[in-house]
């Protein structure tokens, strides 16, 4: 009896260490992530090639516009004949990241048009088999970012494939985001035939034939079941156990949330990220001019960062494989601000609160509608004069944004958080505070009007 007992404890124990060393695991790669801060998001794929336009004319939708223009499979399936991306450079974009502070990449591997930008060797649908490119842009990715010390991971379009019959959906009602005109019959879709036939397959080729995925980058669960989701963790962690998963896996069983063209409204201590486009589109649109500015882009990423997520910020390349022009702005921006202040967005965490108003009655103007769609923008239209914080240590960052006087308050530092020394991070002048009876209040150099006006005060606590 006593025996038994022991080989039972013995076999609890064992089994409580497996599952800590597990979870010890996970938490290492979580910890990067959250440190990570920063990643591009890239949207490329036959829909670069129409470039919103289709048949003369400017699509509807985006990269979406097969769907919004219901444009039969034969007919679209066309677009491979001249998608040839002679001018993609797998070195050029890397660096491209890199040099802007970015820390991971990752690019559709296959979007909600079923189309595979890669070698994939269960369907025939794909960059090598239906374009005169016949290369893998998937793979040439994979190993440069290796090369460049940069992690790499690949989004799925996990329940929409218009291309595939067997794919049902249930937003924003029944059969709301379907290929209805080609397979009209919803209730005869098969979902798990998908399932097993598409997207494991898919997910193994892409999990066993590009060295070490960081990161699986879901869209769209629609009507995947827990099971599914289920399986579909169990497979990707069969291969890759280090792999993240985002929350679009479906049922609960991501590693990180995700919120989409918007901004979070609070601090959220759990690991999350937003994707953000730098224009209107997700992939390029040649009638897109509406690109952010570099000073609303650091806008949105610090207070991305102030509440403890991080930014996938994206880039829809031409079909010729380049860059849009217009995004070189938002690239070099990030490299010239992250230059000066890095310091105070990688690895920190958020402080107790995530920011302040400077002028009173005004506020950012996010959306935080839950319905949105395609050609969706959440992201605040104005640069309001605010604060925003992190930390590290003992240390509190004070993010001085789109700020028109160098003297202000700051209201969440006190006489009882015992302030060492303050510092403008970029600036060998000296910042000017003292304790006011309602905080702190900040008397800051002549500000460098050439500079993207967010200004970083370093407060180092005793």
């Amino acid at each position: 009896m006593k025996k038994t007992r022991y080989l039972i404890l013995m076999l609890i124990y064992l089994l409580a260490s497996f599952c800590s060393a597990y979870s010890q695991e996970k938490r290492a790669e979580i910890e990067w992530f959250s440190d990570a801060k920063l990643g591009l998001f890239i949207h490329w794929g036959l829909y670069s090639q129409a470039a919103g336009e289709w048949k003369g004319k400017p699509t509807k939708g985006g990269e979406h516009f097969m769907l919004y223009e219901r444009i039969p499979i034969k007919e679209y399936e066309l677009i491979a004949n001249d998608f040839n991306p002679v001018g993609f450079d797998a070195a050029q974009w890397v660096k491209t990241a890199k040099d802007a502070g970015m820390k991971y990449v990752i690019i559709t591997a296959k979007h909600h048009d079923g189309f595979a930008m890669y070698d994939s060797q269960s369907s025939d649908y794909t960059i090598i088999k239906r374009t005169a490119f016949k290369r893998d842009p998937i793979k040439e990715l994979a190993d440069v970012c290796k090369k460049e010390g940069l992690r790499f991971g690949f989004y799925y379009s996990l329940g929409r494939d218009w291309h595939d019959p067997d794919v049902p959906t249930n937003w924003p009602q029944k059969a709301g985001r379907s290929n209805t005109w080609d397979y009209p019959d919803e209730d005869a879709k098969n979902l798990p035939a998908y399932i097993e036939c598409k997207v494991k397959p898919q997910l193994r080729e892409l999990l066993t034939n590009y060295g070490t995925i960081a990161m699986v980058w879901f869209d769209t669960p629609e009507l995947v079941t827990k099971q599914q989701s289920t399986e579909i963790r169990e497979l990707i962690l069969s291969l890759q156990p280090d792999c993240l998963i985002n929350s679009r896996i479906g049922n609960g069983l991501g590693d990180y949330s995700i919120i989409e063209q918007t901004l979070m409204a609070e601090i959220k201590r759990t690991p999350w990220e937003a994707c953000l486009t730098m224009g209107r589109n997700w992939s390029y649109n040649k009638f897109d001019t509406l690109y952010k500015s570099p000073e609303a882009t650091i806008r949105n990423f610090v207070d991305i960062v102030s509440k403890g997520g991080n930014l996938l910020l994206n880039v829809g390349p031409t079909g010729e494989g380049i860059f849009p022009p217009r995004s070189t702005e938002t690239f070099n921006g990030l490299h010239d601000w992250l230059k000066v202040n890095g310091e105070a967005i990688y690895g920190t965490r958020p402080w107790k609160v995530y920011g302040e108003n400077l002028i009173e009655g005004t506020t950012e103007d996010a959306s935080q509608l839950s319905f949105h769609d395609a050609e969706f923008d959440g992201t605040p239209k104005v640069n309001v004069p605010d604060l925003r914080f992190t930390s590290k240590g003992n240390v509190v960052y004070v993010f001085a944004r789109s700020i028109i006087d160098n003297k202000f308050v700051i209201n969440s530092i006190s006489k009882e958080d015992k302030i060492n020394k303050i510092t403008l991070l970029g600036s060998k002048k000296n910042v000017k505070w003292k304790y006011f009876e309602s905080g702190l209040q900040i008397d800051m150099p002549l500000l460098d009007t050439n500079q993207i006006p967010v200004y970083v005060l370093k407060v180092e606590l005793k």
